[in-house]
């Protein structure tokens, strides 16, 4: 059975091997280790891994740019990234999942928690590939999901994987109320409640995107989201 590659970016060696060591043993991963945001950038160049665990704080270049820099690249716009930081400030996990990122884990954390994130975000992004979704025609926007294609008003509009994927569940549902739980157990892949907070701001930032079109993406107060015509 071919392993996934995980590409793990942090420059303590010591934390660094003991995420790949448990990764190896326990998600079935082929993980290399880079100490700096701009070998991060070249082992992706060089050989795109499945998953990167991008710590925030590198030398030469910081976590925060190496996701900026790698969402701008069309070979990795949609290469799913977990950040793991020793900032536990709301205001640092927001800025990091607004770049792009698909999750976040704050120093210290478990070993066994990061394993199971990482499992949860490649058995999503294959089971999203592989499972077929129909499209989306209405006055402003346009999708195909098979085609990794979205338009508002004839404009092509630029979505990472998350709020790719995000777009064609609420669309999938459309006029059906959909909780946060939910959209973590079938858009993120998780089995339980985690936290929610990572689906708030990539509502938020896929609205924007889409902009007028972004009105048809309704909060539902203590309840959830939900697409409407």
């Amino acid at each position: 059975m071919l392993k996934h590659r995980v590409l793990i970016v942090e420059d303590e060696q010591d934390i660094a091997g003991l995420i790949k060591h448990t990764l190896e043993r326990s998600a079935g991963a082929e993980a290399e280790i880079v100490g700096s945001g701009d070998a991060a950038l070249k082992a992706v160049s060089a050989r795109p891994p499945d998953l990167i665990i991008l710590d925030l704080n590198l030398p030469v270049l910081g976590g925060l740019e190496v996701c900026r820099l790698l969402r701008a690249r069309s070979d990795a716009r949609h290469l799913p990234i977990i950040m793991l930081t020793a900032k536990s400030s709301e205001s640092d996990r927001v800025a990091g999942l607004e770049l792009g990122a698909d999750d976040y884990v704050t120093k210290p954390f478990s070993l066994r928690e990061l394993s199971a994130r990482v499992r949860a975000v490649l058995r999503r992004s294959t089971r999203v590939d592989e499972r077929p979704a129909p499209g989306y025609q209405g006055d402003h926007l346009v999708a195909d999901f098979d085609a990794v294609s979205v338009a508002v008003d004839g404009e092509a509009i630029r979505l990472t994987r998350r709020e790719f994927e995000l777009l064609r569940y609420l669309v999938q549902n459309k006029n059906r109320v959909v909780s946060r739980d939910r959209l973590l157990e079938r858009v993120w892949g998780y089995d339980r409640l985690v936290e929610t907070r990572s689906v708030d701001v990539h509502v938020g930032r896929l609205r924007s995107k889409l902009g007028g079109a972004g009105r048809q993406i309704e909060t539902v107060v203590g309840l959830g989201y939900r697409f409407i015509d």
